[in-house]
C-alpha cells in the first residue's frame, strides 16, 4: 500500500533512483527540484530536504511570508514513486498543486490517489473551496487524473491546460 509522506533524508538512495529513472533535465513538478540543486551528496540532499519542509505549518496558523509548499512523496516498500506539492501562495503560472509519478509507476492510479489526499489538505490548510491544477496540454493521462478528481477545464493557454478542482471532493 502506498503512503504519502513528508520528504525524508533516509530515502536518499530511493529518491536518486526515482530521479534517475526520469533521466537528465527538468523533473516532475511535485519534487521542487531545480537544475542547481545538489541532491547527489548526502549533505546537499539533507539541505534540499530541509528546504522542502522547513516552512510547513499546521492548519489554522498563518502562512510564512516566503513562498512555500506542503511537499509529499509517494512511497511504497521503500521506493519513491512520485511526489506532490501544495503551494501555499496562489501562483497563476504554476497552479496550486503540482505532481508527478515516475514512469515505471504510472497507470496504477497513484496520481489520482495523491491528488485526492492533497485536496483535503488544501481545504484544511488554505481554507479555499477550489484550487488551480495545471498539466501539459498533451498529457492526456494527467488531464484524466485531474478530471477524475472533479477538475473542470478553465482554459488552455499555449501548451498548458488549466483546471479548477474543488477541495471538498465534489465537482
Amino acid at each position: 500500500m502506498p503512503e504519502l509522506i513528508r520528504p525524508a533524508v533516509r530515502l536518499h538512495a530511493a529518491f536518486l533512483d526515482c530521479r534517475d529513472e526520469w533521466g537528465p533535465g527538468p523533473h516532475e513538478d511535485g519534487f521542487g527540484l531545480h537544475p542547481g540543486d545538489d541532491v547527489d551528496s548526502p549533505e546537499g540532499f539533507a539541505a534540499w530536504v530541509h528546504e522542502r519542509v522547513r516552512l510547513e505549518h499546521p492548519a489554522g496558523t498563518p502562512c510564512p511570508p516566503e513562498r512555500h509548499a506542503s511537499a509529499r512523496w509517494i512511497v511504497q516498500d521503500g521506493r519513491v514513486l512520485g511526489a506532490i506539492a501544495l503551494r501555499h501562495r496562489f501562483d497563476d503560472r504554476l497552479g496550486d498543486i503540482g505532481y508527478g509519478v515516475r514512469p515505471s509507476a504510472r497507470g496504477r492510479g497513484l496520481a489520482g490517489w495523491a491528488l485526492g489526499l492533497m485536496l483535503g489538505e488544501a481545504r484544511a490548510v488554505l481554507g479555499r473551496p477550489r484550487v488551480l491544477v495545471l498539466c501539459a496540454k498533451d498529457n492526456i493521462a494527467s488531464a484524466r487524473t485531474i478530471e477524475g478528481c472533479g477538475g473542470v477545464l478553465d482554459d488552455v493557454r499555449g501548451p498548458v491546460r488549466r483546471y479548477w478542482v474543488p477541495t471538498d471532493g465534489r465537482p
